[in-house]
């Protein structure tokens, strides 16, 4: 996967909704809360935003439908971890190349010679701090399993098929397969532990292993609500397009959230599942519908309802004294003033709320999503947020975008 390639995919999008707004690149940046070289930079393939929060207001400022913003989303996403993985392959590539010829000196040697670039995995690691053996280890496995759809897959390939270079004669030849084999042994035991790890999460995504149904298994299987029968998979997530989705949709407008009931599962219903589950206490919140979820949009009696966007300005207007009008456009640029409103980063992180508040700063505020999805306290943090500096460098990008109309001449 190229990422120039794949980059040039997502500017080209943009590019169309851009071009189809009919809106200067000025126009477009003060609308989204960026600079107009950014947004230049971004049509014209020379950069990738760093969060999907930039991309998302580009394309509301452009008109984007909802099918857009998903094809957009995907395209960003896809650039995204292009990105990173080049970059992560730099480095082993460098390291290969400075240690060419050496003599090994013991297992590390040995590491460092069989690591393969291109495989570590991103956005957990920074380039220049690649380890060998881990990422040896990732680059053993062809594919590994997801447990959730927002996250983004790095294909490995594998590596048993490659050929390997000649073991060199002599005592020092018979080290090397004798290293080989034992990190190979050590890298077998890890990878073991990784797939035991890893299963629990997948049962709680998706329900229990497949066997002979007992008991609660059972009755589960002949359950005729919709999202229990066969007609729906396991899980329903992000990117379906089919009557499943349309019942999610449906039981979460019936508790009173805002959505559209279309079939389709974009960022917006990734968004309502994710507050949903967030509300209803199920762990981890990840916009996946499970058996859990499942079950909770059908006998949980947690409620969606929230503050209307006039009701939110309002009272954003009575805390913010200092700076009524600039807080209510921060607000508005950050999350259309929708109180449940929730977006990824690409470090795994998300930001919550009205005011878009980090996982990093709800934390120092000593606060948790649940309480960030509550519109009041969501203004009242950033209102602590503001005093730190009596100012809104919490929201630079925001900031900048909005600016005071002139007076009226008299």
């Amino acid at each position: 996967m190229s990422a120039s390639t794949e980059s040039e995919r997502f500017a080209a999008c943009l590019r169309s909704l851009k071009e189809r707004s009919g809106l200067s690149y000025a126009a477009l940046a003060a609308k989204a809360g960026t600079s107009g070289s950014s947004v230049h930079r971004y049509c014209l393939g020379g950069s990738i935003p760093q969060d999907y929060g930039t991309v998302h207001r580009l394309a509301v400022a452009c008109g984007a439908t909802p099918e857009e913003l998903r094809t957009l989303h995907r395209l960003w996403a896809v650039a995204d971890a292009a990105r990173e993985q080049e970059a992560t392959e730099a480095e082993p590539e460098a390291t290969e190349a400075g240690s060419e010829g050496a003599a090994p000196q013991g297992p590390e040697s040995a590491e460092s010679e069989n690591t393969k670039p291109g495989t570590t995995k991103p956005g957990t690691t920074k380039p220049g701090t690649t380890k060998p053996v881990p990422a040896q280890a990732e680059s053993t496995v062809s594919a590994a399993p997801a447990v959730s759809p927002d996250a983004k897959v790095v294909r490995l390939e594998p590596v048993v098929g490659q050929p390997e270079p000649p073991d060199r004669p002599g005592p020092e030849g018979h080290g090397r397969r004798w290293l080989r084999v034992a990190v190979a042994a050590g890298l077998a035991v890890l990878f073991l532990g990784g797939v035991a790890w890893t299963l629990p999460s997948l049962r709680s995504a998706g329900g229990s292993e497949a066997g002979p149904a007992k008991g609660a298994d059972a009755r589960q299987l002949k359950d005729s609500r919709p999202l229990f029968t066969s007609a729906c998979r396991e899980v329903v997530a992000m990117g379906q397009h089919d009557t499943c989705v349309r019942e999610v949709q449906q039981l979460l407008h019936d508790r009173g959230a805002e959505i559209g009931v279309d079939g389709d599962f974009g960022p917006q219903t990734l968004r309502r599942v994710t507050a949903f589950q967030v509300i209803a206490g199920i762990e981890p919140p990840n916009g996946v519908v499970g058996d859990t979820t499942k079950k909770a949009l059908y006998e949980s009696k947690k409620r969606m309802d929230t503050w209307t966007p006039d009701q939110a300005r309002r009272r954003i207007r009575e805390v913010f004294t200092e700076a009524p009008d600039r807080a209510v456009a921060i607000a508005d640029c950050q999350s259309f003033l929708d109180p449940l409103h929730i977006l990824p980063n690409t470090n795994g992180t998300r930001n919550w709320g009205l005011f878009q508040i980090s996982d990093a700063r709800l934390r120092e505020l000593g606060g948790t999503p649940r309480q960030a999805l509550d519109p009041e306290w969501n203004i009242r943090a950033a209102k602590r947020l503001w005093s730190e500096g009596r100012d809104f460098s919490d929201w630079p990008h925001c900031d900048r975008a909005f600016s005071p109309s002139p007076s009226p001449s008299p």
